[in-house]
């Protein structure tokens, strides 16, 4: 099969390829690099065609879509603080982008689109956990552009019968997340800064939690729902459904690494959500989706892929 991965030499995206790459699949890769990085896309071989340009070119993702049978959608300006400082320019690779995705999609013949949506969506929602039926109450510019996507994604399914589905992520984790971005997840900057023996900063007293989720399984709810016919128009969390601190992170990390200093604690920033975590009840039932790795096994992994890389 022919497909497209708009992002695919970025944290996720790569991980994505290597797995279609591994099945067969025929890959082309359109990214503009601007956070993605070639060597992501090294170990899925001469097998990726690798499109330089960015989903805001609705020529580019047409000549990059030529001929695919699906598309995953998964490029995106992903810091929130940059669509805050700058909404016009990131509304149009978030929300513009993924009008020419559906549109080229369309265009060329593809049978469906798998977009990487946000647990942005929920914002600040107390009802946990998390259904994908809970009103959305988005914070930020970021929010707001993956959940208009969204909703892109289900009326193109309805007015065109383009299949589509879109994936919420909540917070992935994994090898490749670079730790020297200021928009990078908690984890891997922990994991920088304990393993070069140097104290992380945990905002807060460590007690806020968040459902943390290994790249490799959000990889596989990706490919099941690409191909489960009854996903087509839908929304579905992609998490453990399990909550975790932040304080407990990075004990356990410290465990894993054996030793390191305490962290330094600091005044919460404004406007942090304190608790959260994702029902995916409907992608056990629809996508037949099953976490596989427990937080300590990703960490675990995560550990031993970032001490490979430096060795």
């Amino acid at each position: 099969m022919k497909v497209l991965v708009t992002g695919g030499a970025g944290f996720i995206g790569s991980h994505l390829v290597d797995a279609l790459v591994a099945r067969g699949d025929a890959v082309t890769v359109l990214d503009d690099l601007s956070t993605g990085r070639r060597e992501n896309l090294a170990t899925a071989g001469g097998d990726v065609r690798l499109d330089v340009g960015s989903v805001a070119d609705l020529d580019a993702v047409t000549r990059a879509v030529e001929g695919c049978e699906v598309v995953f959608h998964l490029a995106a300006v992903a810091s929130v603080q940059r669509t805050v400082e700058a909404p016009i320019d990131t509304s149009a690779v978030n929300l513009g982008g993924s009008l020419h995705v559906l549109e080229a999609a369309r265009a060329a013949g593809a049978r469906r689109v798998v977009f990487a949506g946000s647990a942005a969506a929920y914002g600040d929602n107390p009802a946990l956990p998390l259904r994908e039926s809970e009103t959305p109450r988005p914070l930020s510019p970021y929010a707001i552009e993956k959940l208009a996507s969204e909703q892109y994604m289900r009326v193109w399914s309805q007015l065109y019968g383009l299949e589509t589905v879109t994936l919420r992520f909540f917070n992935v984790f994994g090898p490749r997340q670079d730790p020297s971005s200021p928009y990078s997840g908690v984890i891997s900057i922990f994991v920088d800064r304990l393993q070069a023996g140097r104290p992380a900063t945990i905002y807060g007293d460590g007690g806020q939690t968040r459902d943390f989720v290994y790249v490799a399984d959000v990889v596989r709810a990706n490919l099941l729902a690409a191909s489960v016919p009854e996903a087509s128009g839908r929304t579905f969390n992609v998490a453990r459904g399990e909550e975790t601190s932040v304080r407990e992170l990075y004990d356990t990390l410290r465990r894993l690494i054996g030793g390191g200093p305490e962290p330094i604690l600091a005044e919460p920033r404004a406007g942090d959500i304190r608790h959260s975590r994702a029902d995916i009840a409907a992608a056990r039932q629809v996508l037949g989706f099953e976490p596989a790795h427990t937080v300590e096994e990703g960490l675990a992994r995560l550990l031993a892929s970032t001490a490979a890389r430096r060795a």
